[in-house]
């Protein structure tokens, strides 16, 4: 292998000439007390934390930081922190989904702009991961991942919990008058007891499960536990292998292959992943070049088992008995004949070299491919009138009797609509009923929020339905369970065939056909078509001005059109005079 030489580091622009722009450069390093032996001839490493005092999931990032510093000055580079946007998923409104892209930029630009050669990636709140991996991607410099990990089982009255899952379970209950103010207040302490991420499998781990799986993590990185001592040890290993990759010039672009996306398929299918991955792992791929699609999902959801019994799609375990039981490498362990193990991880090496030694200690959490939990994948593509472009759905987290289901629409216009009457006992509404909800997608939510697990009607909770069909274009939670049907495309907002549901037209599912319709004719769709009033702009000015002229629908990943990779010529390095 080829090593770059001190000369070839990227930061030599900045800090090698003999000129007048360089002399600034190094003056201003000695202003803030370093000396020419600190980072001279040695490779910058930037490490991108998305730490702040309002994200819950981060909130270690302050002290992992200084791992990450460790583990690079050990190997000989240079340590830089540079402050990323923080995406608190319980706390920005009116969804983080709509800045994704916005940490996406300022990641790619942070690289581009600074005198950096390699970066370390601190994330994990669901749209941390893909929003910096989308921006290390367009960046290319030699990068890697490090998660912020899971947090510990929540526990209440001695029962273990999940966070997310277990929050909307017991809602329900409570909203029937099963569970009392006392009960529920002690809950609220009781069901995230330590920083980190969800450790139901909800977006979060599935998408640094992904990360993990095309590659760009330390191999088995995602499952440590956020309050594991091997968690401190992992992100300082991650600083030392940032340095190496440098010299070796171990770029994005040679380890996230098409053969690597495919493969992270395969894991989010067999983990019961989060319906929010297939719309990161899209917008993942094509920025690297790769047209994925939709039907790539539903191929791969017909042939790959959900062996990772992990609640939502689980019954029992979470992410903390997921790592005991052997974690990531032992699912890979267990998926080795579906993946493609030639290709390469951040640390040089294949996926069959990773998976030497590896082995699985409890056959109850992560699955023999002969004993899954769910005979088929986590997700199913669904098409059809209502959809043309696609929608998505979690079988292995839904009731089986309503994966086929016929029953007339319950249409809410938005939210607040809908907020405002689900719990009335004057309701007009039947199991059978599929609820709607519509302009919550990209454009119309805007962001698409986490609304598609619309409310069970409090009429029905109190009689002891727990699951219906609910039908949208807005996303959901990963940690949500139930026969919800989301990301509509095209979506209701920019006159999907969602925008001309009417209350009472039958709507008709058959997930192992993967279809959906609406039993309305065209010649009647189209007299609704051009009835619809043009909708009014969510936004006039600012972010969201520019995020309405140039987000994709659901089916293309919810990207910047400007930001792909076929959008025009490559961003050259910036120009020092």
């Amino acid at each position: 292998m080829t090593r770059k030489t001190p000369e070839q580091l990227r930061s030599a622009r900045w800090f090698g000439p003999d000129d007048f722009r360089s002399f600034g450069h190094r003056s201003r390093m000695n202003q803030m007390g370093y000396s020419a032996a600190d980072y001279v001839g040695k490779p910058v490493i930037a490490i991108l934390n998305t730490w702040s005092d309002l994200n819950q999931c981060h909130a270690h990032f302050k002290q992992r930081v200084e791992d990450v510093k460790r583990g690079i000055l050990q190997a000989g580079g240079f340590p830089v922190e540079l402050p990323a946007i923080s995406l608190s998923e319980s706390k920005v409104k009116p969804t983080t989904m709509l800045y994704r892209n916005f940490l996406a930029m300022e990641a790619e630009e942070l690289i581009r702009s600074h005198p950096v050669d390699g970066v370390v990636l601190m994330g994990g709140c669901d749209k941390t991961t893909p929003g910096l991996l989308l921006g290390a991607t367009s960046a290319g410099v030699p990068a890697v991942f490090v998660p912020a990990g899971p947090m510990l089982r929540g526990n209440w009255h001695g029962k273990v919990l999940g966070s997310g899952s277990d929050a909307f379970k017991y809602w329900d209950e409570r909203r029937a008058g099963a569970i009392s103010d006392k009960d529920w207040g002690e809950m609220e302490v009781g069901i995230a007891r330590s920083y980190g991420v969800c450790m139901t499998m909800g977006t979060a781990s599935t998408m640094t499960g992904l990360a993990d799986a095309i590659g760009m993590s330390l191999p088995g990185a995602s499952s440590i536990p956020a309050a594991d001592a091997n968690h401190i040890r992992m992100c300082a290993d991650a600083g030392r292998r940032a340095v190496e990759m440098v010299w070796e010039d171990l770029t994005p672009a040679k380890i996230q292959t098409e053969g690597a996306f495919r493969n992270a398929i395969v894991v989010a299918m067999a983990m019961g992943c989060s319906t929010n991955a297939v719309i990161h792992l899209l917008a993942m791929a094509r920025r690297a070049g790769h047209a994925l699609s939709l039907e790539d999902f539903d191929a791969a959801s017909r042939k790959v088992p959900v062996i990772a019994n992990i609640r939502p799609s689980g019954d029992t375990y979470l992410m903390e008995d997921f790592y005991y039981a052997g974690g990531f490498l032992g699912l890979m362990l267990r998926l080795k004949p579906f993946l493609d193990l030639t290709q390469i991880t951040v640390s040089g090496r294949t996926w069959a070299e990773e998976l030497e030694g590896v082995q699985v200690y409890n056959d109850d959490v992560i699955r023999p491919l002969d004993n899954p939990i769910y005979a088929e994948g986590a997700l199913a593509v669904l098409k059809g009138n209502l959809a043309p472009n696609g929608c998505v759905m979690k079988p292995s987290a839904a009731a089986p009797h309503l994966l086929r289901h016929s029953g007339p629409a319950l249409v809410f216009d938005d939210y607040p609509a809908l907020k405002a009457v689900i719990d009335s006992d004057d309701l007009d509404v039947t199991p059978e009923h599929v609820l709607v909800l519509r302009n919550a997608g990209p454009l119309g939510g805007p962001g698409m929020p986490e609304w598609g697990m619309l409310p069970i009607p409090k009429k029905l909770v109190k009689q002891g339905v727990r699951d219906m069909v609910r039908l949208s274009d807005a996303r959901m939670s990963g940690t949500s369970y139930g026969a919800c049907i989301l990301h509509v495309s095209p979506e209701s907002f920019i006159g999907g065939p969602l925008a001309l549901v009417q209350t009472g037209d039958i709507i008709t599912v058959d997930v192992p056909a993967r279809s959906i319709s609406l039993d309305v004719s065209d010649a009647e769709l189209e007299r609704r078509r051009a009835a619809l009033p043009p909708p009014a702009p969510r936004y006039e000015r600012g972010y969201g001005w520019m995020f309405s002229r140039h987000i994709t629908q659901a089916d293309q990943g919810c990207d910047f059109d400007f930001l792909q990779t076929d959008f025009g010529a490559p961003v050259p390095e910036p120009v020092i005079f």
